[in-house]
């Protein structure tokens, strides 16, 4: 098992974040189309879609040729959720790490290094919603590369979240993964997370049932306050 270390974001490091990042989130594209076309209304869907264009035309080859033009026009939707938030990652927060991470108050940025490469990825912020801030931080840009994956890197990298907002005296660390993110899930639980509430990221995703979870790990001794 390849050895790792856990260190501070340095400017030297920013390619390959963003590209670690960008390769993190893409990844789960497919999973998240494959859960799409399981659930009941997509399938009811594709169903109704058959019946009408064969009564309409009478011929079913034509019903499962329009079900089968569904399916393809339906994967750049559901990838778009994807290529989407990685775009706005990059073009904000990513986009000036040190200034967004090092520089802010109550904020950080980790890197998981093996053999001098950029191996994981963890930051910790102020979270957006004006209820949370004061009292919790966030966990975001979570990413390990496939190739460390499994060898406790992850755990590492959530462990540096949790001491941080702990030694600042926060009360809780807040997070959101979205439903296809099922081995992220299963970390972040065994880290003391529990899931705390469920959103669609827009309207075409409550179409598609595409849904975001929302964790919450509360921190023992925690003293901040709004």
């Amino acid at each position: 098992m390849a050895s790792y270390r856990i260190r501070q974001y340095r400017d030297q490091d920013y390619d390959a974040v963003r590209t670690l990042f960008a390769r993190g989130i893409l990844e789960h594209a497919p999973a998240g189309y494959r859960h799409i076309l399981r659930s009941a209304r997509a399938q009811l869907g594709l169903l109704v879609l058959f019946a009408a264009v064969r009564a309409a035309v009478g011929y079913w080859v034509l019903g499962l040729a329009a079900v089968a033009l569904a399916l393809a026009a339906t994967w750049p939707l559901v990838r778009s959720f994807s290529t989407s938030y990685v775009q706005q990652a990059l073009c904000t927060d990513l986009c000036d790490i040190s200034t967004s991470y090092l520089r802010a108050p109550d904020s950080c940025f980790w890197v998981a290094e093996a053999g001098g490469a950029v191996v994981g990825i963890v930051a910790v912020a102020p979270p957006q919603d004006p209820a949370e801030r004061g009292v919790a931080l966030e966990l975001k840009r979570m990413s390990v590369s496939k190739d460390y994956r499994g060898r406790g890197v992850s755990k590492a990298l959530c462990g540096e979240v949790l001491r941080f907002a702990r030694a600042r005296g926060y009360s809780a660390v807040v997070l959101s993964t979205s439903m296809v993110q099922v081995a992220a899930q299963r970390l972040y639980e065994g880290q003391g997370f529990r899931k705390v509430g469920t959103f669609s990221p827009s309207l075409l995703g409550s179409l598609l049932c595409f849904q975001i979870f929302h964790y919450r790990c509360d921190l023992p001794g925690g003293t901040a306050a709004p």
